[in-house]
C-alpha cells in the first residue's frame, strides 16, 4: 500500500505509566498485557516476563515504561482499513488465524495494540518527539515483520516498525516540512516480508534483511537489501555479511532514524533459526549495529524480534546483553550537546 500524505489523521495516545522513574534509557513493556494461549503453544509468551524480571534486577539504569495502545488511525499508516476492523472486531477467517499462528481473543487485541504503541514511543523517545531525545530506546517485544498491510503471519497480527516509521514520518513533515529517511536493519533469522511488501516502492524507507536463506517464510518478499544465509552459518560469516550489508546501506541511504530488529533466533541454541551464533557473535552483531548509528550520530528504536530457545534462558540471556550494549550507547547520547538537530 502506497502512503497517501491526506489518508489519515494523526491520532496520539494517553500518557504511558512509568514503571520505574530514573531517567536512564527508556525501555517499554507490553508484558501485562497477556494473550492467554492454548496449553503446549509453540509461541514462548514467558520470555517477556523473564526479560523484564532480569532488567529490573540487572540493568536498574533502564527506564521501564508501560506501553501505550496503538489507536485505529495509527494502525491504518500501514495496514488495510479492513484488516484493522476484522482483527478488532473478531471477524478473521480460521485460514487468517492459522496464517497468524495465535487463536482470536480480546486480550489478543490488546497486546497487538500495545505491542505497536511500545515501538512508536521507543521511536519518539529516541527522535527527542515531545520529550528529551534518548538517541537509543527499545520496545521490550515487537518486531513483528511479517504483518504485510492486509494480513498477519508468522506470529504478528500488526507490524509495529512498519507503523512506527510511518508516524514518525508523518511527524516530522508536520515540524520540518521535509521527509523522514528511515532504515530498517532486520536482523531476525526471519526475513521480514510483511516489512518488505509495506515499503515496496517507497523511497523514503530503506529495508535491509539478513536471514536464513531456507527459513520460513519460505516465499519472501524483497527488500530494499536482502541478504540470505546458509543453514548452519556462524560469527565468523555472519559478522562479514554484516559489514558488507552496512557498506551497502551507507552508501545507498542516509537514514534519519532506524529501526533495528534485534532478533535473538540466530542463537545457536534457537530452535527455529537454524544459525549457528555465539553469544559473543551475537552481541558483535549488537556492537556494530549501535555503532553504526552512533557514528552517524542517527537515533535508533530497537525491538526483540525472534526468540525460541531450546532453553529459554539463552533467548533471555541474548536480550540482555542487546540491552546492556544499548544502555551503553544511550549514556553516550545523554553526553551529547542537545543542540544537536535531525
Amino acid at each position: 500500500m502506497r502512503f497517501s500524505r491526506k489518508s489519515y489523521k494523526h491520532h496520539g495516545f494517553a500518557p504511558a505509566r512509568a514503571i520505574r522513574h530514573n531517567g536512564g534509557m527508556r525501555a517499554y513493556y507490553s508484558g501485562d498485557f497477556v494473550s492467554h494461549l492454548p496449553a503446549g503453544h509453540r509461541f514462548p509468551s514467558e520470555k517477556y516476563r523473564l526479560l523484564y524480571q532480569r532488567l529490573l534486577a540487572e540493568l536498574p539504569a533502564i527506564q521501564i515504561v508501560e506501553a501505550p495502545a496503538a489507536t485505529d488511525g495509527q494502525l491504518a499508516l500501514a495496514h488495510d482499513p479492513a484488516y484493522i476492523q476484522a482483527v478488532i472486531n473478531g471477524e478473521l477467517t480460521l485460514a487468517q488465524e492459522r496464517e497468524i499462528g495465535f487463536p482470536w481473543s480480546s486480550q489478543l487485541v490488546e497486546r497487538s495494540r500495545r505491542s505497536v504503541g511500545a515501538t512508536i514511543a521507543a521511536a519518539r523517545a529516541a527522535m527527542g518527539l515531545g520529550m528529551t531525545r534518548q538517541g537509543v530506546a527499545a520496545n521490550m517485544a515487537g518486531g513483528t515483520h511479517h504483518a504485510s498491510s492486509s494480513k498477519g503471519g508468522g506470529f504478528c497480527v500488526f507490524n509495529d516498525v512498519a507503523v512506527g516509521a510511518r508516524l514518525m514520518q508523518a511527524e516530522y513533515r508536520r515540524t520540518h516540512r521535509s521527509e523522514l529517511r528511515v532504515a530498517v536493519i532486520d536482523l531476525d533469522v526471519h526475513q521480514g516480508n510483511g516489512t518488505a511488501e509495506i515499503f515496496e516502492n517507497d523511497e523514503s524507507v530503506f529495508t535491509m534483511s539478513l536471514h536464513g536463506e531456507k527459513n520460513y517464510p519460505f516465499r519472501k518478499v524483497q527488500g530494499d537489501l536482502d541478504v540470505p544465509l546458509v543453514d548452519g552459518t556462524e560469527d565468523g560469516a555472519y559478522l562479514e555479511s554484516l559489514e558488507s550489508a552496512l557498506g551497502v546501506l551507507a552508501t545507498r541511504f542516509e537514514p534519519q532514524l532506524i529501526f533495528y530488529l534485534a532478533g535473538a533466533d540466530c542463537f545457536v541454541g534457537d530452535r527455529l533459526g537454524r544459525l549457528r551464533l555465539s553469544f559473543d557473535g551475537v552481541q558483535a552483531r549488537d556492537r556494530r549495529v549501535f555503532d553504526w548509528a552512533w557514528q552517524r550520530r542517527i537515533p535508533l528504536a530497537f525491538v526483540m524480534a525472534g526468540g525460541y530457545g531450546h532453553h529459554l534462558s539463552d533467548t533471555v540471556q541474548v536480550q540482555i546483553n542487546t540491552f546492556t550494549l544499548a544502555l551503553a550507547y544511550a549514556q553516550r547520547w545523554q553526553n551529547v550537546s542537545s543542540s544537536l538537530t535531525l
